[in-house]
């Protein structure tokens, strides 16, 4: 290095100047900084201290390339075929598992990751609420509804309003809480509306990704906000209370939603209200259903417990008597009734298994989604024989219970099902 202007290579260092080392010439008293590389042609050369021959970059690089090769004349054609041979070790060099699984690989996976990532969330839209707090109060449950109306995650919420009015009260605490970002305006007529239609019109030089606008405000004069925002070629929600419902609607596609602030929930459509009854009365009858089913199997039990006492508890001997006497002092009509009235005999179990397949069939036919349990199917059977199942299943001495009957015959199928059992017949499948 050389003094610029008297070209001395005697100098001295005299401190620093924007970071760089500063010289002092002693021949001359010239200040000056350390030059810079060139990258001209005519500055790249190399020299060593001891003060060897000088010899440019180009040349060394042409040495180094050319090294390896034959000490043939080297011409542009061995040039290029030794450029394309290290272009192919290098891609080798790459490719190969040690390089895959070296740190520095890694480290590029992750930086590579990294830049994916932060592109991914530049590119990913938001919502954004813009609330007047002195038109409209929002709870905690409406906002997360409104978000639940949004396609977007709704990551920015905006309230406008004179904080000193009194009768915000402690609003600005509570939205605070619920991380909103407060703007305070002056006292006067519709400040807290001017504001957010100034600031909601340049809204995407703040926020270049938001996609949907929450707009809450019952003022019409914000009509001119929405249809700026939807210019810009955002959606936009115009939110408004309406009595006890909050107005959601969508001014992009005209949908409407209406939100009920005492029940904190979604007014439903009239369809929806239709589907829902229909779904509430078909509940109701399965319900029902299942209730009778269950009220005739205790009806069933409770009979033959009857039945059984009056048959083997000797302290009853008077019951027989007292039956005759209910039966004489009937009606006439209805005595002549019961004596008309004739039950099939159960005398085999095959008379006893065409019987309950004859009331399978009845049942399946006519409500084929209907499922037959076995209390429902003893009952059945018990308005036609004026038996109780276990009573028949007991005098034709097929087994202890109606039940086990059942399962034990190979003419009947048992499922479980809850407390129940299904019974169908072989023969119906």
């Amino acid at each position: 290095m050389k003094c610029p202007r008297c070209e001395s290579s005697l100098y001295r260092k005299n401190g620093r100047r924007n970071d760089k080392q500063n010289y002092l010439c002693k021949n001359c008293g010239k200040q000056f900084l350390q030059p810079a590389f060139s990258r001209s042609p005519e500055a790249e050369l190399l020299a060593n201290k001891n003060g060897h021959t000088k010899v440019s970059i180009a040349k060394t690089a042409e040495v180094s390339l050319g090294k390896d090769l034959p000490e043939e004349k080297i011409s542009e054609e061995n040039l290029s075929s030794f450029s394309f041979r290290l272009a192919e070790e290098l891609l080798q060099t790459i490719v190969s598992s040690d390089w895959l699984e070296s740190a520095v690989f890694t480290k590029l996976l992750l930086k590579i990751q990294q830049s994916n990532e932060i592109k991914s969330k530049l590119e990913t839209g938001i919502s954004l609420l813009l609330l007047d707090a002195e038109n409209l109060k929002i709870d905690i449950n409406s906002e997360l509804f409104l978000a639940s109306v949004c396609e977007y995650p709704l990551q920015v919420k905006i309230a406008f309003a004179n904080w000193r009015n009194p009768s915000i009260g402690k609003q600005d605490i509570e939205l605070y809480n619920r991380s909103y970002q407060l703007v305070h305006v002056p006292g006067g007529k519709d400040s807290a509306d001017a504001k957010m239609i100034a600031f909601g019109a340049c809204i995407l030089r703040y926020y270049p990704t938001v996609k949907e606008i929450l707009v809450c405000s019952g003022d019409g004069i914000l009509i001119h906000l929405c249809n700026e925002l939807q210019n810009q070629g955002l959606i936009v929600y115009w939110v408004r209370r309406q009595g006890q419902n909050l107005h959601i609607q969508n001014r992009n596609t005209g949908k409407l939603t209406d939100y009920s602030l005492p029940m904190a929930t979604e007014v439903p459509s009239f369809e929806k209200v239709v589907d829902t009854i229909q779904d509430l009365i078909k509940a109701e009858q399965e319900s029902i259903n299942e209730r009778l089913n269950s009220l005739v199997a205790v009806a069933t039990l409770f009979q033959e417990r009857c039945e059984i006492e009056i048959k083997h508890n000797p302290k009853l001997p008077e019951v027989e008597k007292i039956i005759p006497v209910l039966n004489n002092s009937l009606p006439e009509s209805i005595q002549e009734e019961e004596k008309q009235e004739s039950f099939p005999k159960m005398s085999n179990a095959q008379t006893l298994d065409k019987l309950l397949f004859n009331i399978i069939q009845d049942i399946q036919m006519n409500s084929p989604t209907t499922k037959l349990s076995v209390s429902r199917l003893g009952s059945e059977l018990h308005k036609i024989t004026g038996e109780s199942p276990n009573s028949i299943i007991k005098k034709l001495k097929l087994g202890s219970t109606f039940t086990k009957y059942l399962e034990s015959s190979p003419t009947f199928k048992l499922k479980a099902s809850g407390r129940e059992y299904e019974v169908t017949a072989l023969l119906c499948e």
